[in-house]
């Protein structure tokens, strides 16, 4: 019989411990410290004052932890002497079934890894969805993390453990994540489709109105259908648009606008922009599973581009809700010389119409969307969500640093005018500067010496600046500092440069009632309510021009890597994802008039 929170809250210390045993390896004082903080609201409440624990414990009590744990496919299985978790699980991911190539290479694997780290490689093999990671997928992590920092091996270590004592916990409660696996589940499918080049090699692109992004667009409306949506189109642009009504004789019959993008960057990750899309679709099928309705209708959109990848139209799919479909757009060709205007054509699509699809933010009630976090923040916390305070806004630069190449073994140090010297400088000082306001971030991503030989000073640099903050007033102080140390720097070393704004976008400060509203349903769930900034840019920013907007981000594994095959996130966090979105439908239901 499953374990259930009333009766791990009403126990006796000495019982709920025992009831916990076996979560953590070997570690009953994890357990010891979190039941303190009884009663638990729910099991994400008892999940995250477990993580809290360890978190906040000496790292010499951590690393014991750690070292708790046995091998994959170590002494420790070979004997028959691992816990009955740790036995299930290693089972669960085939490594008693390794060939003698694979034993062996995980055991020299094993041996390289407690050289240099000092204490056993810990992966959660049963995986993000539960039920078990390949043996390929495991050892290729396994080398992977071979090459990570110390400090940073130790933490993803524990963040494993975590991962572990989480489906350790859903197995004693009996709780299956049947909404996250089913999000899951549609996301692992729609990453079936891939842009030639890409498909062969096992990659995931989907670029603007390629044979694979209208595949995806074609089974976004299939499952929208599926999950009992009213209407159901591919649009003029070929965003996928699904309107579930609002209950007959609702008063006002708006709609909440929510989504996000199914594009992809190349060699991109799973769950990038379609979380968001997938996450509103859960919500939508439960409500039409129990035959109800909402005071309001949900109009969830698949964006059809927001990437940029294959025409310099980023954003194209939610900039047409709101006018901002650029004509010139259409004369774009892309790397084939296909131009924007024959990919329309081809597949179908009514150019004509797309003025049309420009929504009267009057029938809305605002929008909100979904998001894996794409950072690192979530995962380093321990915490599954984030409220999104706001997009940054950013400018961006292109520049060309000129001094003067010479030779590099005959000019002196201090007769030098190194432009790519100088370029550097200014890196280090946007490093330093950003920093001072705690959330702008600045980056050179762009550097680049032309003509450049390994014997020649560089005499010119060229670079690009990308500077971004929460609200305007301080990215434009990061601006104004970066140019002006720019100009002092190219001043003292004699030289002078050039420099061209090539983008500028507005912060998008989340909507206050909208943002409360998540807040009061990440609460509900008993996890703590964490705010922060998004430093990428969203459709929600686009939206946000004519309705009040906000976003929830969901923590991402793997350092929260994204644009990347390593992003990823658990069947858990987006359960918690999907009942943090029904909380919001709630408390709009309760505020809207019937």
């Amino acid at each position: 019989m499953a374990l259930t929170l009333d009766q791990l809250n009403a126990a006796t210390p000495a019982e709920a411990l025992q009831w916990l045993d076996g979560v953590y390896e070997h570690s009953p004082w994890i357990a010891e410290q979190a039941l303190a903080q009884r009663p638990f609201r729910s099991l994400a409440h008892l999940r995250h004052a477990l993580a809290q624990a360890v978190r906040t414990a000496p790292q010499d009590a951590q690393l014991a932890l750690i070292r708790a744990h046995p091998e994959l496919a170590g002494k420790a299985m070979v004997a028959n002497s691992l816990t009955a978790e740790s036995t299930n699980e290693q089972s669960k991911a085939g490594l008693a079934q390794c060939t003698p190539e694979e034993f062996a290479r995980i055991q020299k694997l094993n041996a390289d890894y407690n050289a240099r780290f000092g204490f056993p490689f810990i992966l959660a093999v049963r995986g993000p969805r539960g039920a078990g990671l390949p043996r390929q997928e495991i050892i290729a992590t396994f080398a992977r993390r071979l090459d990570n920092h110390p400090d940073f091996e130790r933490a993803e270590a524990l963040r494993n453990i975590h991962r572990i004592a989480e489906i350790r916990l859903n197995d004693k409660f009996d709780a299956e994540p049947v909404l996250g696996n089913d999000v899951w589940d549609w996301q692992e499918n729609l990453a079936q489709h891939s842009d030639p080049g890409f498909a062969e090699k096992g990659q995931l692109t989907v670029t603007y109105l390629t044979d694979a992004h209208r595949a995806c667009a074609q089974r976004i409306s299939h499952w929208m259908r599926d999950c009992g949506f009213d209407e159901v189109e591919v649009d003029a642009v070929g965003n996928v648009v699904g309107r579930y009504h609002p209950a007959a004789g609702a008063a006002q019959g708006k709609y909440l606008m929510t989504g996000s993008h199914y594009d992809t960057v190349r060699n991109g990750g799973k769950y990038d922009g379609r979380l968001g899309i997938f996450v509103p679709m859960a919500c939508v099928r439960e409500l039409h599973r129990a035959g109800k309705r909402l005071p309001f209708g949900i109009e969830v959109i698949g964006f059809a581009e927001e990437e940029g990848q294959r025409y310099k139209a980023t954003f194209l799919g939610s900039g047409a809700l709101i006018g901002h479909f650029n004509n010139a757009w259409l004369d774009q060709k892309d790397a084939d010389g296909v131009t924007m205007r024959e990919a329309m054509q081809h597949a179908g699509l009514c150019i004509d119409d797309i003025p049309k699809l420009q929504r009267d933010a009057a029938q809305y009630l605002g929008f909100i969307e979904v998001h894996i976090e794409q950072g690192p923040v979530l995962n380093e916390l321990d915490l599954p969500l984030g409220v999104v305070t706001s997009i940054n806004g950013g400018v961006r630069y292109i520049g060309e640093m000129i001094g003067m190449a010479s030779h590099a073994g005959t000019t002196p140090m201090d007769r030098r005018r190194d432009a790519a010297v100088a370029v550097a400088e200014l890196a280090l000082y946007i490093e330093q500067r950003a920093a001072k306001d705690g959330d702008s971030v600045g980056t050179i991503g762009l550097l680049n010496v032309p003509g450049g030989s390994i014997n020649v000073v560089p005499g010119r640099c060229q670079f690009s600046l990308d500077l971004r903050a929460p609200n305007d007033p301080q990215r434009d102080a990061l601006a104004r500092d970066v140019l002006d140390e720019l100009a002092r720097i190219a001043a003292r070393r004699g030289m002078r440069y050039t420099l061209e704004e090539s983008m500028r976008a507005a912060a998008a400060p989340s909507s206050p009632a909208w943002l409360h509203r998540w807040e009061r349903a990440v609460d509900a769930l008993g996890v703590p309510v964490f705010r922060m900034p998004s430093g990428a840019g969203h459709d929600a920013m686009k939206l946000h021009e004519i309705m009040p907007q906000a976003m929830l981000f969901v923590r991402g594994l793997n350092a929260g890597i994204s644009h990347n095959p390593l992003e990823s996130t658990t069947n858990n966090d987006m359960q918690l994802a999907v009942d943090a979105f029904t909380h919001v439908l709630q408390q709009l239901s309760e505020e809207t008039p019937a």
